[in-house]
């Protein structure tokens, strides 16, 4: 029997929605997902497991900062001491894109420290365990770099080149497969898209069509037991009825596209050939709440939004308000009343009011036969502001004009 943690997308560096915390310096979110992640370690620790897997985007971006990378250090280092090797799949945030630059993760493989495996191309290997030996598949996010591509695809198009990788890394998988052992456990770890998917809310924005996409039926082959994915944001198992292929999702909010999201990773149990298991377990997660309110005219604007806060539990929590405007009403709202409401909140993105546009009625047409008291009479109609002044405007306003034509026949 084989138990590892699978994970995947800590995204260190992601810095939105919050502040520098006073104690450490360090941003507010940048400790989340440090937390989130040394969560996830203490389960692999406390479990005892054979390996812990890793399945791309350990920073936000290819060029982490020396604290990201030494948060993440720290984290990982803490599965060498407790002797559980681990395998780190190379992600597209990790990946610099760039021929012949290093990964942000590659630093992990030239430890003078057995334990590191990072997989930034296609390989198979074969991990001891305290357990027994299992077999190890890794498919990095792929790109022109990690896929050789020939001079022949030198004049293809970008979409063309994408349908290429996608095929050449099906061709590798079923490739590595039928070289495994099917007496041994196997795990195909990998960072890519599956075209049946779905994504985070997050990512919902994503176009994805330059991204090589693979279908379930293109990875769920034998001999694997598990198909290990990071990526999309979303825990989700593509294939229930079968090989499970399953993003484990972000250990972190990202940000309210995610807020009703739970977030976690995976504890992994291949008890034999025909049987494997696995749980989702929730990470620690920063609190993400938007409230809408929609005011009525009767109430107190101020008191409608703070009716709204009263039912949250706002504390440390990212806090969103939209409210909405009556039309025919101005904004009243007490700004400073709200944000002392949420003094206990770890951040207030905004206290946005929402207005609707006021539907203008089209003037009446005005012929231009029309003589100047008629033009006027019509003018005055369409204003119901004007009307018990209409008469006496409009006779005002026939006086002007007859004065001011008198002024320009005497200087003609």
């Amino acid at each position: 029997m084989i138990t590892f943690v699978h994970t995947a997308d800590v995204h260190f560096g992601m810095e939105n929605y919050g502040r520098v915390d006073a104690q450490t310096g360090i941003h507010t979110r940048l400790l989340d997902f440090e937390k989130a992640f040394n969560f996830c370690i203490d389960t692999a620790i406390e479990q005892n497991v054979d390996f812990f897997l890793f399945c791309g985007d350990a920073y936000k971006t290819a060029n982490p900062s020396p604290t990201q990378q030494k948060l993440m250090f720290k984290c990982l280092l803490r599965l060498y001491k407790a002797g559980i090797p681990a395998v780190i799949v190379v992600g597209n945030h990790d990946n610099p894109l760039s021929f012949g630059k290093a990964s942000s993760l590659e630093v992990f493989g030239d430890l003078p420290l057995e334990g590191f495996y990072v997989i930034d191309k296609p390989t198979s290997l074969v991990l001891q365990t305290k357990s027994g030996p299992v077999q190890i598949v890794g498919i990095p996010w792929p790109t022109r770099n990690t896929i050789s591509l020939s001079n022949k695809h030198v004049f293809k198009t970008a979409h063309e080149i994408t349908s290429y990788i996608s095929q050449a890394v099906s061709h590798i998988i079923a490739d590595m497969a039928k070289k495994l052992d099917p007496s041994i456990p196997a795990v195909l770890g990998s960072h890519m898209t599956v075209s049946s998917g779905v994504f985070s809310g997050s990512e919902k924005r994503a176009i994805y069509g330059n991204d090589p996409v693979l279908l379930p039926s293109q990875l769920a082959i034998a001999p694997f037991d598990y198909i290990a994915l990071g990526h999309l944001h979303r825990f989700q198992n593509l294939n229930p009825h079968g090989i499970p292929i399953v993003y484990s999702g972000s250990i972190e909010r990202v940000d309210f596209g995610e807020r009703k999201e739970d977030k976690g990773f995976c504890v992994v149990t291949i008890h034999d050939k025909t049987k494997t298991t696995f749980e989702f377990i929730k990470s620690p997660m920063r609190p993400f709440i938007q409230m809408e309110v929609t005011l009525h005219n009767e109430r107190n604007q101020t008191d409608q939004i703070l009716d709204a806060i009263a039912k949250h539990n706002v504390d440390d929590a990212v806090i969103k308000i939209l409210y909405h405007v009556p039309v025919d009403r101005k904004d009243f709202v007490d700004l400073k009343v709200i944000q002392r409401a949420l003094s206990t909140a770890m951040y207030v993105v905004g206290i946005i009011p929402i207005h609707q546009a006021v539907k203008r009625e089209a003037r009446a047409a005005m012929k231009t036969t029309m003589d100047l008291p008629t033009l006027l009479d019509t003018y005055f109609e369409t204003k119901p502001e004007f009307k018990l002044k209409k008469d006496d405007l409009i006779r005002k306003t026939l006086l002007l004009f007859e004065e001011s034509k008198e002024k320009t026949e005497d200087c003609c």
